[in-house]
């Protein structure tokens, strides 16, 4: 992969070297392996939803239903069903979280190398990770992979409320903050909205480079950039 210098912006922001600074991960591409979950978990979760229910419908008349966004669509396919949108998107989130937990617990994902330098940045600083996969995975990855250098894990909540709570909307990281007792730091993600939730929630944005991000030139004009988590340990 190409070196990158750790500093790349307009209007370059800066990180006082001080120990009372929140340092926040996003989950997916940046601490757990892959750009994201996988779709098919989603079309194996409608699956579920469908035989939990007892719906007599054909899937292929259903692919407005295995879609991660709260569509439109999704509302509309709903209710010619004769089904609550909001309900049944919550359901099909439940069964989507289940199905990512068991792929990661199968094998199909696993850590960045560069993981283990947590253990020395928690020593520092309050370290937390907030992500826009379900709570209930990202509990869950921390707890098999025994990543105790989080004191604050947090991933949305299933549901259409939780969804519109996602990222870029500063909604939980904000959380995070308060949990910590702590109003400044920074969010390491791999994407866009990683950086504008950060800076929507008054934190430096830092993009961590990936295979999956190598080509992405993101629009936000203020951001630090990395090419490992252990480039922080000089950063900070």
């Amino acid at each position: 992969m190409t070196t990158r210098s750790t500093q790349k912006t307009t209007n370059e922001p800066t990180i006082e070297p001080d120990g009372e600074q929140a340092l926040l991960f996003d989950m997916d591409g940046v601490i757990l392996e892959g750009y994201g979950t996988d779709p098919d978990v989603h079309t194996r979760a409608l699956h579920d939803a469908v035989v939990d229910l007892g719906l007599e419908a054909p899937l292929e008349s259903l692919s407005a239903l295995e879609t991660y966004e709260y569509t439109e669509a999704f509302q509309t396919t709903c209710e010619d069903l004769d089904l609550d949108p909001a309900d049944f998107y919550a359901l099909r989130e439940e069964y989507s979280s289940k199905r990512a937990t068991e792929r990661i617990r199968d094998g199909a994902r696993g850590l960045y190398t560069d993981v283990d330098a947590l253990e020395e940045l928690e020593c520092t600083h309050s370290v937390g990770l907030v992500s826009n996969n379900y709570d209930p995975t990202v509990s869950f990855v921390v707890e098999y992979f025994g990543l105790e250098a989080f004191s604050f894990v947090r991933g949305r909540d299933l549901g259409v409320e939780g969804f519109r709570r996602r990222k870029p909307e500063p909604y939980y990281i904000e959380t995070a903050l308060e949990a910590l007792g702590l109003d400044n730091g920074i969010y390491v993600g791999d994407r866009e909205t990683d950086l504008l939730a950060a800076q929507n929630a008054g934190l430096v944005p830092v993009l961590i480079r990936r295979p999956h991000n190598e080509a992405l030139e993101p629009s936000v004009d203020s951001y630090l950039e990395i090419d490992s988590i252990e480039e922080l340990l000089e950063l900070l």
